[in-house]
């Protein structure tokens, strides 16, 4: 099966400019595409995935990715999808996040530091190359007079945003990226952008702009947005952001996030997450409901592997299985030390417990999980607020859980419950 075959199959198409000239520049190995992403954290996340996926699948069939990421464009941020105006970020922190972006991609991508149109590596650009020093009389001049207003207006990306009220720094998002297009283009031959499909608008506008510029055809596919079968987006926990960097979500969290994923979404997050043949997959969609737990589990090994490697995937599902299935070992499970500070008189109390472990960002909602009666210290159930432990009850460490599916393995301060 050819990559755009695949591609399809697998649930990854939404838009594309022109269908029948994608397929045959994929097919053929003839893309040099790109896809930009905003430094708005200084981690990617699980609403990344997709276009990350993207990248190493078009990168394996013999085209060339441009991962270009927004130290320019990230000043603005993208309207698209929002009904607020994101956080203005300092040059500094944008230059933090470009720079750790690229570590995170090279997991999925192979990067070279010059681009070479002969070999199949990725090549990484920033447009604050070109965007921060741009005149901004000559850019309105030469760029902005290829736009409509009343189109921009229509478009999709700017729609939540009108509400509350557009302000025109977001306005010039479409031009700049749209710029960025054409400067790929022109630079390197950057023949396509692959982005999310909330995208679309502003992938249009860079087509246009090159049609317009040069009198020259480039083309834009979206790919499906990472959605659960209820519509929502995917990656985000009570805690937040489900991170790539292990640093901001561990390899175990991130393994028992997709391992706990509604039954109506595994097989279809398999078929557009994964690296499986499809051929494997189909078969695992013939398997009863009986494997469901298999089929989740395969899920979060793939996808662990992917993005922190093979061994921290196989600490993580070890350290899955020692809490529910009674095997494996817990000494993989997430661990958490409390702090002097957190100790009174030799004692902790439960609310504590909670707050520095990491499974409840404040003490009230660590009151409330302990009022609906959700967390467990060892094997017993906590249910009184005021409840304090020893702190020689950590001192070989004791699981604490919050629900079902939220747990850590709780230490005492090193010396201080001797």
């Amino acid at each position: 099966m050819k990559i755009f075959e695949e591609l399809k199959e697998r649930g990854l198409l939404a838009q594309l400019t022109d269908e029948a000239e994608i397929r045959e520049l994929v097919n053929e190995g003839k893309a040099i595409f790109y896809i930009g992403f905003d430094p708005t954290a200084d981690s990617l996340h699980v609403g990344h995935f997709m276009a990350l996926s993207l990248m190493k699948r078009l990168q394996m069939a013999g085209n060339k990715p441009i991962a270009l990421v927004g130290g320019g464009t990230g000043m603005i941020g993208d309207p698209s999808g929002r009904t607020d105006l994101r956080s203005m970020m300092t040059n500094d922190t944008i230059d933090h996040n470009c720079d750790c972006f690229r570590k995170q991609m090279s997991r999925f991508i192979t990067f070279e530091d010059n681009f070479d149109c002969k070999t199949q590596d990725a090549f990484m650009v920033n447009n604050a190359d070109w965007l921060r020093d741009l005149n901004y009389i000559e850019f309105i001049r030469d760029i902005g007079v290829h736009f409509s207003v009343n189109r921009m207006l229509a478009a999709e990306c700017y729609k939540n945003r009108m509400e509350k009220g557009l302000s025109f720094l977001e306005f010039n998002y479409m031009l700049m990226q749209s710029y960025d297009f054409l400067k790929l283009y022109e630079t390197y031959g950057c023949n396509m952008q692959f982005g999310g499909d909330d995208q679309w608008s502003n992938m249009l506008g860079g087509t246009e702009l090159i049609r317009r510029k040069l009198g020259k055809d480039a083309y834009a596919m979206t790919i499906t947005l990472l959605l659960n079968s209820e519509g929502n987006k995917m990656g985000k926990t009570a805690k937040g952001a489900v991170w790539l960097d292990p640093e901001k979500t561990s390899p175990y969290e991130f393994y028992q996030y997709w391992r706990n994923v509604n039954d109506a979404d595994v097989m279809r997050f398999i078929r557009m997450l994964t690296f499986l043949p499809m051929e494997e997959i189909t078969a695992m969609e013939g398997w009863d409901d009986t494997r469901i737990n298999e089929k989740k589990e395969i899920l979060a090994r793939e996808l662990t592997t992917l993005v922190h490697g093979e061994e921290e995937a196989k600490k993580a599902e070890s350290g899955a299985k020692a809490l529910f299935a009674g095997g494996g070992d817990d000494a993989n499970v997430p661990t958490a030390t409390l702090t002097e500070s957190d100790i009174r008189d030799g004692k902790v109390d439960i609310l504590q417990v909670l707050v520095s472990s990491g499974l409840c960002p404040t003490r009230s909602d660590a009151r409330r999980q302990v009022e609906q009666g959700g967390v467990t210290v060892g094997e017993e159930k906590v249910t009184d607020v005021r409840a304090v432990f020893e702190t020689a009850f950590f001192a070989d460490g004791v699981l604490v859980r919050r629900g079902k599916k939220q747990f850590r393995k709780v230490f005492a301060p090193e010396g201080s419950a001797k």
